[in-house]
């Protein structure tokens, strides 16, 4: 694949991830807000008091202004990221056609970028999680991470070096039960991080998390369409079709 190709997948994968962006920008909004402002709530009511705090940045501008922009930057940064490891996964992981890899890729960064990670240290409430242990908790949460997709791509390794042996059914599970055995193995040794108050809401606490994971299964669902078509219709693109009907090839 040259640098002009690259180069144009890159561009796609970062508007993909715009528009990836602005679908669970949608979904943070209206399934995830009201939850933070629960989480909010409960807190206030629980503080001791401790005087008067100047609120920097207002609970408003943190919900609409300063949500479409963290939201919006990380769609476009993970799309551009995820379109290189596009143009090297595509035509090494299987028979794809560009769609197919474009979602085979989406749904695999989901899980290994943040299903596996959530798994051991769910996203917890602004109220949730002790200030001292913000260090801690962020460590061990991108070292799962680092350490998740280290083993997806040794999972896919293995599964390819089996399939001359095993056929591709049988490498693909002894593959994925690799990945699913190891990534066991490292969630017992991990530290177990556990805040959660005795007394905050089971189901404010599940309604937060389940948002969490709704909204990054719709930004990676999203990507994997949107860049899906775009990849499609740039390498396999139509041919163009002569005043006769006839079809023309397309230039190269």
């Amino acid at each position: 694949m040259n640098s002009a190709t690259v180069r144009n997948l890159l561009v796609r994968g970062m508007l993909a991830g715009l528009a990836a962006g602005v679908l669970a920008l949608v979904v943070a909004y209206f399934l995830g807000e009201p939850s933070v402002d629960s989480a909010i709530g409960f807190e206030e009511a629980h503080a001791h008091a401790h005087g008067h705090e100047v609120e920097l940045v207002s609970r408003s501008l943190q919900s609409t202004a300063g949500l479409a922009t963290g939201v919006l930057v990380y769609g476009v940064s993970f799309g551009g990221i995820a379109a290189l490891a596009y143009c090297f996964a595509l035509g090494r992981v299987g028979r794809f056609g560009p769609r197919a890899t474009a979602l085979l890729l989406s749904g695999t960064a989901l899980v290994a970028v943040y299903v596996v990670p959530f798994l051991k240290y769910p996203a917890n409430p602004p109220s949730v999680g002790d200030p001292d242990t913000i260090g801690k908790r962020t460590a061990l949460y991108f070292l799962m991470m680092v350490l998740s997709v280290l083993l997806a791509v040794g999972a896919t390794i293995l599964g390819k070096r089996l399939a001359g042996s095993l056929g591709t059914w049988y490498a693909t599970v002894t593959a994925v039960a690799a990945f699913v055995v190891v990534i066991g193995v490292a969630y017992q040794f991990l530290p177990v991080v556990n805040e959660v108050p005795r007394d905050f809401p089971a189901a404010l606490l599940w309604r937060f998390r389940l948002s969490a994971l709704a909204i990054q299964t719709v930004l990676w669902a999203g990507f994997g369409l949107v860049f899906g078509e775009l990849a499609e219709r740039m390498l396999n693109p139509r041919p163009a079709k002569a005043p006769s009907g006839r079809s023309v090839p397309a230039a190269n």
